[in-house]
């Protein structure tokens, strides 16, 4: 079994440091852009849907960076979670590696994220097929109510038509996914992979609990929350699933070259 050295707050690898600086520096930067110019930076920067026509590539990478500027949780919770675990799996692997799987997973999330979102627009758009061969009053007010969260009634056929097709375009639009989870949930993974038998204290939970089992909690509460997405739930829990996927697969494909 591989030795397990807790974190110090002296302990900072330069991967991780720097990666808890850029995050740090973008959050700041976004609430300051934000009240100076009203210039939302997550609306240039953050992941779109790729159908979209605010979608650029290169935002598979600076999603990554940006967290929602109305809380402090969700950069705080991240950027622990990054020292916690990517301080132990940065000093075993290396600064190279490490910032190699923590791209790949964060990128692999973001592509996850799209997937999901393509499945669930592509559904949309042959609802909306369906309805235009026979619209009626009752399933417009249906499909408003269900897809786009509006109660609508009134109006004509192609009318129905013209609002279903601007709320379908302004949904795809709107699709915007911001923060570090997806490859801090990597981290998680490779840190229960790599020390499995390390008891973690969990909040709620009085006595320790092995790494290795953590992560499978983690990953089937995530699992669930996907499955059973409540409505006002905005966290993305298919790119969480989505980052451990892209770790475990290239854990075990270095594993597999005997590299690690």
């Amino acid at each position: 079994m591989d030795s397990y050295r807790p974190p110090t707050f002296s302990m900072f690898p330069p991967v991780v440091k720097n990666l808890l600086i850029a995050n740090v520096i973008c959050y700041l930067a976004t609430i300051v852009v934000m009240k100076v110019s009203q210039i939302d930076i997550t609306q240039y920067f953050g992941l779109h849907y790729f159908q979209s026509s605010d979608f650029k590539i290169y935002q598979l990478v600076t999603y990554l960076f940006l967290h929602d500027p109305t809380t402090i949780f969700h950069i705080l919770f991240n950027m622990f979670a990054l020292w916690m675990f990517g301080n132990s799996i940065e000093n075993y692997w290396g600064a190279k590696r490490f910032l190699v799987f923590y791209f790949v997973c964060g990128i692999g999330a973001g592509l996850t994220q799209e997937f999901v979102q393509y499945l669930y627009f592509h559904h949309i758009h042959q609802v909306l097929e369906v309805f235009s061969s026979a619209p009626n009053q009752s399933d417009f007010s249906t499909i408003a109510l269900k897809y786009f969260g509006t109660a609508v009634s009134g109006g004509t056929p192609p009318e129905w038509m013209d609002f279903l097709q601007k709320a379908y375009q302004d949904s795809m639009n709107q699709a915007n996914t911001i923060g570090a989870s997806g490859a801090i949930f990597g981290i998680l993974l490779a840190f229960g992979m790599i020390f499995p038998n390390t008891e973690l204290f969990i909040m709620f939970i009085p006595i320790p609990v092995k790494a290795k089992y953590v992560v499978i909690g983690y990953g089937l509460i995530e699992l669930f929350s996907a499955a059973y997405n409540r409505p006002g739930d905005n966290v993305a829990h298919y790119a969480h699933l989505g980052g451990m996927v892209f770790g475990f697969f290239l854990i075990m494909y270095w594993r597999r070259k005997r590299s690690i």
